[in-house]
């Protein structure tokens, strides 16, 4: 009887042995989970914050520094090749001008203001009786720069205080259209304007999604429809509430089209129809979006689209992704449109206002 007693008590021991090493076990177990989960926690969290210090250093950068960082593949091919023909005991003849063109056209800066830039320096360089090559490369900027103001062209934006500014943005496909709109909210956000988005590319799928993570990243309203629906619509809709909310600038997003695309074309001038009737009071600017990378292909884009919309300004994008930063010139200085901005990067802080003396100063 006492043996029995005995075993049973045993296996009551051995019973409650294993349930503590088992409750030890899961404690282990949920405490483990718990610390994977609060690394995994802590480490999104590092890296939220690196990425916000890396936006505050980016910010912080002065204007030129942050242009000279996002040309410096254009600069790498374009300096260097100068520093190779303007060599100590380089003679300042034909054949050095002929090199000297070869690389303004290798950055596709055109043949037209190449060879004017060409023979500008030429001239220059007689009228002042340079003999030193290092002398040149001053002189080069100089006309570079100049070339690039010779039309007197607007770079800024049509934005005046206490009235509305609607801006169109146009562009193909693949552009960086609605990744522009983000950072361009950004960037007239930071400078005390009050903004508001449209969402008109109804036609594109998940356009509508990505232009409304672009708004939140930015702190930016957006009026938007249903996919599909008519774009004319939510523009005039977005008007009335920049309208009655008192916004300084209405940002209106469009489906991505080519210009022999006629029933996007068509539907370009319904837009433009519901802007004049609908905010006839309003500055207005119509912004072509060129991917910089495209070189000449940028160029015809702008050619094209000239005859059939009135272009106001251009944003060139990705001009940190090539080495043919001098695309610039012939859309600026031969096809007479300001360009307004440039896109430098991915950030959101990476679009910066046109400046023709910063830019040309970037490339060597």
């Amino acid at each position: 009887m006492f043996d029995f007693f005995r075993k049973k008590k045993a296996d009551e021991c051995k019973e409650e042995k294993y349930i503590e090493k088992e409750n030890v076990y899961k404690n282990d177990k949920l405490n483990e989970e718990e610390n994977k989960e609060k690394l995994e926690k802590d480490l999104i969290l590092n890296q939220k914050n690196i990425e916000n210090t890396s936006d505050d250093v980016e910010e912080n950068l002065g204007f030129f520094a942050k242009i000279s960082k996002g040309l410096s593949k254009t600069r790498e091919q374009f300096s260097s090749q100068l520093k190779n023909i303007f060599t100590a005991n380089v003679k300042i003849d034909d054949d050095l001008y002929e090199e000297l063109e070869e690389i303004l056209i290798s950055s596709d800066i055109g043949m037209k203001s190449t060879i004017e830039i060409v023979d500008n320096l030429k001239f220059e360089i007689k009228a002042r009786s340079i003999k030193e090559p290092e002398k040149i490369f001053p002189l080069l900027k100089e006309i570079m720069i100049a070339k690039l103001d010779e039309k007197n062209l607007d770079n800024s934006l049509n934005i005046k205080d206490n009235e509305l500014t609607v801006i169109l943005v146009i562009g193909v496909n693949g552009v960086g259209k609605t990744t522009t709109i983000g950072k361009l909210a950004n960037n007239l956000e930071k400078q005390g304007k009050k903004v508001i988005l449209a969402a008109a590319d109804t036609f594109r799928a998940a356009a509508i999604e990505q232009l409304d993570s672009w708004a939140k990243e930015s702190n930016t309203p957006m009026i938007s429809h249903k996919e599909g629906s008519d774009p004319s619509a939510v523009i005039f809709d977005a008007i009335q509430s920049a309208k009655s909310n008192k916004y300084d600038v209405l940002i209106c997003d469009t489906a991505g089209r080519l210009h022999n695309k006629k029933n996007l074309m068509n539907e370009l001038e319904k837009i433009n129809r519901t802007i004049s009737t609908h905010a006839n009071k309003a500055n207005k600017e119509t912004l072509l979006i060129l991917d910089a990378t495209t070189g000449q292909n940028a160029i015809s884009q702008l050619r094209e689209f000239k005859n059939v919309c009135d272009i106001t300004g251009l944003i060139l994008t990705k001009l940190d992704g090539t080495a043919k930063g001098g695309v610039i010139f012939p859309l600026q200085v031969e096809l007479e449109v300001p360009v307004k901005y440039i896109g430098l990067g991915e950030g959101i802080n990476n679009l910066e206002k046109f400046d023709s003396k910063s830019f040309v100063e970037s490339m060597f």
